[in-house]
């Protein structure tokens, strides 16, 4: 049963095309990627991502609770600021990637996947043993991502909070919109700045209207699920699901610099085990030098035929006009610089490795 958001119809009306991902009815498209795309890049454009995630936890308990599920250090967050972690299991790979907000020192709201709701609420349930109180409010958030460099020019006007001095990774509440304690971060997964607004969903067709008026003047743009993974990619975000999983190590996917071992958390042991004893394999990016686009799980090939890795996500980048791509290689072909090819149909197609982000 594919669930819709609460501003579905509205998505159908803009002649949105609708394709189902994460257990919900999503909207790809609706003037086209490259379109959509430039306009995050050059101005200002909206994603409805309500399908995302949102839980909150509460008590006296609440960050030993976070300290032990998430691999980054919780204890470092202040008031009003956000952090970027991930949850290992067991077993040396990720449960999800998220956002720790904190509220203050009881109360934290996480962000997590849309795929991972159900699977994140009951790994983090299992860890309550202190009584934390949780409560998963994800079917009555709206969620609104609202990109680009004229972001703070549009949304300015709505809100008695102060947009254009908010530093990357921070939020705040306020009125927004006419509506109270409307919840803005500055957050995205874009690289092209913006915020983030969390409101009820009986509040989201009038915050999605009044986001609209004021940005007409800008030329903004609804933009679809297709260019906010061309946009990600070109900055080398990782992607839960693609780039990383439950059998991807966190370490092999670059995202030691939010695995702290200065505190314990659930396979701590194990990840350092493995970062002592060395990584076999390392989360790249490149870009393809031939014609031809790389997809996932397209195979990673060394000059001699050898197969040395698998393509995780790949695009044809809109800024670059070129394609490009992240994949997990041995550590030996990771170096910025060594020339791979991609097993592209029957085709092998030259491809260079880069550090990411592609777009600087």
């Amino acid at each position: 049963m594919v669930k819709n958001t609460t501003l579905t119809d509205v998505h159908i009306g803009l002649g949105a095309k609708m394709v189902p991902f994460a257990g919900f009815n999503m909207p790809v498209q609706y003037s086209g990627i490259n379109d959509e795309h430039e306009t995050v890049r050059k101005g200002v454009g909206v994603f409805d991502v309500s399908h995302m995630g949102e839980f909150i936890l509460k008590g006296d308990g609440a960050l030993d609770l976070i300290q032990k599920i998430s691999a980054n250090d919780a204890s470092r967050l202040t008031d009003g600021k956000v952090q970027y972690a991930y949850i290992p299991n067991e077993t040396g790979g990720v449960i999800d990637d998220f956002l720790v907000y904190r509220i203050d020192d009881r109360t934290y709201f996480l962000v997590v996947n849309a795929s991972n709701i159900q699977k994140d609420w009951d790994w983090i349930s299992k860890y309550n043993t202190s009584g934390v109180t949780m409560k998963n409010i994800s079917d009555e958030t709206s969620l609104f991502a609202v990109q680009g460099p004229k972001s703070a020019e549009v949304l300015g006007s709505l809100t008695d909070i102060d947009l254009a001095t908010m530093s990357y990774y921070t939020f705040a509440k306020g009125s927004f919109a006419g509506v109270d304690n409307v919840l803005v971060s500055a957050t995205g997964y874009t690289g092209a700045g913006g915020f983030e607004v969390y409101v009820a969903n009986k509040d989201a067709k009038k915050v999605w209207d009044a986001i609209f008026e004021a940005g007409a003047p800008y030329g903004i743009k609804p933009i679809g699920l297709g260019a906010r993974d061309t946009l990600r990619l070109e900055m080398g975000f990782c992607l839960y699901g693609n780039d990383i999983d439950d059998t991807t190590s966190p370490l092999e996917a670059g995202l030691g610099w939010v695995t702290k071992f200065t505190k314990d958390f659930v396979n701590a042991d194990g990840l350092k085990k493995q970062k002592e004893a060395g990584l076999k394999n390392k989360l790249v990016g490149f870009e393809v030098i031939d014609r031809g686009i790389p997809r996932q799980g397209y195979d990673i090939v060394d000059g001699s035929d050898n197969i040395i890795g698998r393509v995780t996500s790949g695009t044809q980048s809109p800024t670059l006009k070129k394609s490009i791509g992240l994949g997990y290689v041995s550590i030996d072909h990771a170096k910025e610089g060594t020339e791979l090819y991609i097993a592209i149909r029957n085709n092998l197609v030259k491809a260079v490795v880069v550090k990411p982000p592609f777009v600087k």
